[in-house]
């Protein structure tokens, strides 16, 4: 039986299921969506997909299309799917019933009968789902310097195990077999921050550990087998004021606590991008000042593959183990490259995928899919799909596109056995007469990244590198790189190049202190405008994430449109 590729999205006032492996037409049972769709999402393993609407949350069967369950819930802004979907969470805004108790806005169902099996107050959008250990018979909710885990078969009744350990922030429970669950703790009264591994119920000595300064929050990504643990640590602000971002590091942790290290990475700068390979045998990183470098590692944290420095900020496995991707997303250009691993690594194709919110793999491993979303981005909102030769594949275009996400693989992936020879890449097949729109569309081509005057005609210093990563794909100030303009007045005389010596001597004695030009304000302008725009960008990415922000923030969000008419009045035109 041979996967069959679907993907949803989610618009303004609807939603679609696509079997992209059936000339891109929806599931027989369908039903059209004419209402608002506030998120949707499919289960881990593809079998259902959900969405909610202001009034209630449906259920889906993907291969039909046909409406399972209807579910009593509303004014829901997040859906999770436990790992096998039989179970379904929902969260609510957090408010007061008429009696005054806090509402009971986080809520779990049972997807096969629709039953409300577990309610209870939670306030923080950030983690707000229980984890799932993979074979769904725990599940675990953080509360105070505590972790309670439950028996799913019995959400209702008390945790049947509980973790304390004081002043925990975050946890994450392995992808494995194996029940492990990772916890962070934060710098605290000058004491370092620590990550601890324990096996479940095993609580009396973590089955690793690690301890570090400079971490104000991390993200835990393990990988496919559970067996080891990447942790990548921020802080909040960079005290040595190099990177706008705060520091990052990253640490490698084996759950059976032989092995952890620091990952050393040879290049100064941020991490801009970490992801474990699908064999759970090799991990990439793309870290640095732009332009960023991209290492493969073992399991032992040992360099064995780096692709060429380029403007790039985003890492992605194949499905399969063998393609991997790199792109420039965010303030960059949307380049994508792809490369085989089996064929050393040589470089497949370059796909422009401009303004690119999210790209994906399709389950196969043979397409990806990159789509335009708002908040990001409110214009030109579209799904493209890209055969992995580069070849394209469908294209459509949206007024308000939300979300876009291929459907999760209803079977095992089988991975690529390293040790075969390379293999030639299958062929593209038969592309929907909407790629013809795709394939018409012009490259978006940079320009380099803006420098003052004083600064131009010479290499890069370490203070302009990172302005390199945030212009280098806005396109600011191409023009102003250019030869300099020269001021002209209708109907003067031009300018002689040269003077004599005594027009220069009598030009000195009577000239007026000069002042600045007015190109050099002008880019100032917009090297000030442009900053702006990257701190607007920053905050619509906390959007995306459903992050809640301060009205100043909102506020600052909405004057995008005066700061792009700032910059056009001043000559700025980020398609140049």
């Amino acid at each position: 039986m041979s996967q069959k590729n679907q993907f949803a999205f989610r618009s303004t006032k609807a939603i679609g299921l696509v079997n992209a492996s059936e000339n891109f037409t929806k599931p027989a049972a369908f039903e059209e969506v004419d209402e608002i769709v506030r998120v949707s999402c499919y289960t881990p393993n593809g079998k259902y997909y959900a969405y909610a609407s202001p009034n209630n949350v449906v259920i889906i069967d993907t291969g039909s299309g046909k409406t399972l369950r209807v579910l009593p819930a509303a004014n829901v802004y997040e859906l999770g799917f436990s790992p096998l979907g039989s179970i379904l969470g929902t969260w609510e805004r957090p408010g007061k019933e008429a009696d005054g108790n806090p509402k009971q806005n986080m809520k779990i169902w049972n997807t096969d009968t629709g039953d409300l099996i577990f309610s209870f107050v939670q306030r923080n959008q950030t983690g707000w789902n229980l984890q799932y250990t993979v074979d769904e018979k725990l599940a675990a909710r953080l509360v105070t310097n505590e972790i309670h885990f439950y028996d799913t078969a019995n959400l209702g009744k008390p945790p049947v195990f509980k973790l304390r350990v004081e002043g925990m922030s975050d946890f994450a429970l392995s992808p494995g077999r194996n029940h492990i669950v990772a916890v962070f703790v934060p710098e605290r009264k000058g004491a370092p921050a620590s990550v601890r591994t324990y096996s479940i119920p095993n609580f009396t000595r973590p089955l690793s550990q690690k301890t570090f300064f400079k971490a104000d929050k991390v993200q835990f990504k393990w990988n496919a087998l559970g067996t080891s643990l990447l942790v990548l640590t921020q802080t909040d602000v960079d005290k040595s004021n190099k990177n706008y971002y705060g520091e990052t590091n990253l640490y490698l942790l084996g759950i059976t606590g032989q092995f952890d290290s620091r990952v050393d990475l040879d290049r100064e700068g941020p991490i801009h991008d970490v992801a474990w390979n699908t064999n759970s045998k090799e991990f990439g990183i793309v870290y640095g000042y732009m332009p960023a470098k991209t290492s493969i590692y073992d399991s032992r944290a040992n360099v064995i593959h780096t692709l060429p420095l380029a403007p790039r900020n985003t890492l992605l496995f194949s499905p399969n183990s063998r393609y991997i991707m790199l792109a420039g997303f965010g303030n960059l250009q949307g380049s994508i490259d792809i490369f085989d691993r089996l064929n050393q690594m040589k470089k497949i194709t370059t796909v422009e995928a401009a303004n690119s919110t999210f790209c994906e793999f399709s389950p196969d491993s043979q397409f990806l899919l990159t789509a335009v979303t708002s908040p990001r981005l409110r214009v030109d909102n579209s799904i493209k799909i890209w055969h992995i030769t580069g070849a394209p594949m469908f294209y459509e275009e949206f007024a308000e596109l939300y979300q876009a996400f291929w459907r999760p693989s209803l079977l095992n992936v089988a991975l690529v056995d390293d040790s075969q020879s390379a293999s030639s890449l299958p062929s593209a097949p038969n592309a929907h007469e909407s790629a013809s729109k795709l394939s018409s569309k012009p490259a978006v081509k940079p320009t380099g990244a803006y420098r003052p005057p004083g600064a131009r005609g010479q290499a890069s210093t370490f203070s302009y590198k990172r302005e390199e990563l945030d212009v280098l794909s806005s396109n600011s100030a191409s023009k102003l790189q250019a030869t300099p303009r020269q001021r002209v007045v209708p109907g003067a005389a031009p300018v002689p190049e040269k003077n004599s010596k005594k027009n220069k001597s009598n030009n000195s004695q009577k000239a007026a202190p000069q002042q600045p030009p007015a190109e050099a304000s002008d880019e100032k302008k917009i090297r000030s405008l442009c900053k702006k725009l990257r701190a607007i960008d920053d905050l619509k990415a906390r959007l995306d994430k459903n992050e809640e922000l301060e009205a100043t923030q909102v506020k600052k969000v909405e004057s995008e449109g005066k700061v792009l008419e700032e910059l056009k009045a001043l000559g700025w035109n980020p398609n140049a």
